[in-house]
């Protein structure tokens, strides 16, 4: 019989396991500016809601859509992350309360945690390098480190792959914020696909998007595992 104990988890970051005050739109309305748009504008005001409705997908994969050929979307992805990048530096971004108590006791159960992002490799690490979380997950992911980012399931089987803590994709969790990430759960055939409600999306996009259930934080989330694993018998 397959041991299906939910032993890998996949957490998103930003809304997620750290908050970080709406840095996102700031640094697009930054990057926006930079290709031309006018802040004010109804032009900014279409694209900045684009990007509060795309909230957890890859960032480059964002900037294609709203400015239509490479060259720009390069531009306007590096002028994202250099925005962002200081304002982080900037102290801008924290925790959010009670995750790093949880990533330590999914841990300390025996279970292999993975961060991952939407962000760019430099991004993600200035927030890591940030919150001095380098070293509290097991294994760190961007898009690039996959192939594609949400709502692909790229990630979450690349950390299945790289950490090899699984035989089966059952046994594996995912947490997120947005529609995003638990479409990227459901195509990675996940166990238990939990949305949060401290990041972008509402309940309703969440469950609309595949969530098994919703929580009010990730905080709850290692209790909701031990309650999945003891109603299933796992």
């Amino acid at each position: 019989m397959t041991d299906t104990q939910l032993k890998l988890v996949v957490l998103d970051m930003a809304g997620t396991t750290v908050a970080d005050g709406g840095l996102v739109e700031q640094a697009f309305g930054a990057a926006a500016e930079r290709l031309g748009v006018e802040p004010g504008s109804a032009d900014h005001a279409e694209k900045l809601q684009y990007v509060r409705d795309t909230m957890g997908e890859s960032k480059i994969t964002v900037f294609r859509a709203l400015f239509g050929d490479e060259e720009k979307a390069r531009r306007a992805n590096t002028a994202f992350e250099e925005a962002y990048g200081e304002l982080v530096d900037g102290g801008r971004i924290a925790p959010l309360p009670g995750a790093e108590e949880a990533i330590r006791r999914l841990r300390a159960e025996g279970r292999t945690v993975v961060l991952t992002t939407g962000f760019a490799r430099t991004t993600q690490d200035a927030i890591l390098t940030a919150l001095g979380w380098h070293d509290l997950a097991d294994l760190t992911l961007c898009p690039a480190d996959a192939g594609r980012g949400r709502p692909f399931p790229d990630m979450v089987l690349a950390a299945l792959l790289r950490t090899g803590a699984v035989a089966d994709v059952r046994q594996l969790a995912v947490a997120g914020d947005t529609a995003y990430d638990m479409l990227s759960g459901v195509r990675a055939g996940a166990g238990l696909v939990a949305g949060v409600l401290t990041g972008a999306h509402g309940e309703a996009a969440l469950k609309e998007a595949g969530a098994t259930q919703v929580l009010a934080s990730v905080a709850l989330l290692p209790d909701a595992i031990a309650e999945f694993e003891a109603s299933t018998g796992r």
